[in-house]
């Protein structure tokens, strides 16, 4: 299905040729040619306010090509197709349509652009034939321009796959940033835990016991003993607070590949292997979504059926992933027993922990009791720039 294509990549055409210049460009150009191609040849109508008009709305329909590519594409044949049927002369009109096919097809919209292909192959040929008795097409004339149609397509779908790759690089390459930087934060944890860990811990226990052993102690030795201890065992909590953050709700070190949506039904397995009768609905249609929201969605889902795992007991759960045109809305729901006894919404850091991923991509997340017994936790995540 098109719906299925990867959305563009921001760094290729996007940012290099600005979609309102080159559509005033391509009209200009277009405005210019096809004035001083009616003065050298005999048409139905010469160059007038008609044509100027024809070419402004394919302009201005170019100018929205990424936001609809179809759509553009329809409305650019249909502009040319009026312009032909009124006979107007043969100049640069075609490049109308060059621009608007090959922007369809660069941006996955395949199937339509090969329908309009077809359409207007077997259309514009015999045009000049049908409505003025000129001279039908040669078999050389059209076996060239099927050729060059061919040609045309071929170029989108390659600027189309260098595209991809080029999405899918920087894609491994922030996952393997990412990946580096778990490594690193949960290296500086094992050192803070192993080094200051061990002494703090030695420091708490020697003076806990010199405590014990000497209980003759002038009263300003005992005073530091103690105020040793107690310091000593409020660094370790410090510490152990400062561990929980690097190691993001004890997160191992990624030794597999990234958490996405792409390894759901390995998560729904492990749930399933710890009791948890797990099903998995999805609406819309399933595509590529943005590095950062993938993953948040991985996460929220996967500390969602923890907690079903831990709270809920013998539970059946539900996880719906319904894929919209700007968006991503996740629904985890279970039927369990005992649910309703976790503290308030947003208290746990499992919940904190969701809710931060949720509103740090400019989405939303709720979580709470069901009424009738059980649990739901529902985001929405934005796919799309803001």
């Amino acid at each position: 299905m098109d719906t299925l294509a990867p959305p563009p990549v921001g760094t290729d055409d996007d940012t290099l040729v600005p979609a309102i210049p080159l559509a005033v460009g391509v009209g200009i150009f277009v405005t210019v040619g096809t004035f001083f191609a009616s003065q050298g040849e005999r048409v139905a109508r010469p160059f007038d306010a008609g044509t100027v008009a024809l070419i402004a709305i394919a302009s201005v329909a170019l100018a929205f090509r990424r936001r609809a590519p179809v759509p553009v594409l329809l409305a650019v044949f249909a502009t040319v197709f009026v312009y032909e049927l009124l006979g107007y002369a043969n100049g640069p009109m075609w490049l109308f349509l060059v621009v608007a096919l090959l922007n369809a097809v660069i941006r996955g919209h395949r199937w339509p652009a090969a329908a309009v292909v077809l359409l207007g192959f077997a259309i514009f040929p015999w045009l000049d034939r049908l409505l003025r008795d000129g001279h039908s097409p040669s078999f050389v004339s059209v076996a060239a321009l099927g050729a060059w149609l061919l040609v045309l397509f071929g170029v989108g779908e390659a600027i189309r796959i260098r595209r991809e790759r080029a999405a899918e690089t920087v894609r491994i390459r922030e996952e393997e940033a990412l990946r580096r930087a778990s490594e690193e934060r949960l290296r500086i944890a094992r050192e803070l835990h192993d080094a200051l860990g061990h002494h703090l811990s030695l420091i708490s226990v020697q003076a806990g016991v010199a405590l014990h052993v000497n209980e003759t102690m002038p009263d300003e030795v005992h005073g530091s003993l103690s105020a040793i201890k107690d310091a000593s065992k409020e660094a370790l909590t410090e510490l152990r607070s400062v561990l929980e953050i690097l190691r993001q709700d004890e997160e191992r070190a990624p030794r597999s590949p990234m958490s996405t949506l792409a390894r759901l039904d390995e998560l729904v397995a492990q749930a399933r292997a710890a009791g948890i009768d797990v099903r998995t609905e999805t609406d819309g249609d399933v595509r590529r979504l943005p590095f950062g929201v993938d993953v948040a969605a991985f996460r929220i889902i996967q500390e969602a059926l923890t907690n079903v795992t831990r709270h809920a007991g013998s539970a059946t759960a539900t996880v719906r992933v319904a894929y919209g045109e700007d968006d991503l809305t996740l629904e985890i729901v279970d039927d369990g027993r005992g649910v309703s006894t976790i503290p308030g919404v947003g208290s746990g850091k499992g919940l904190v922990g969701m809710r931060e991923r949720a509103v740090a991509l400019g989405g939303e997340l709720e979580a709470g009791p069901r009424p009738g017994g059980g649990f739901r936790v529902w985001a929405r995540l934005p796919t799309e720039a803001r």
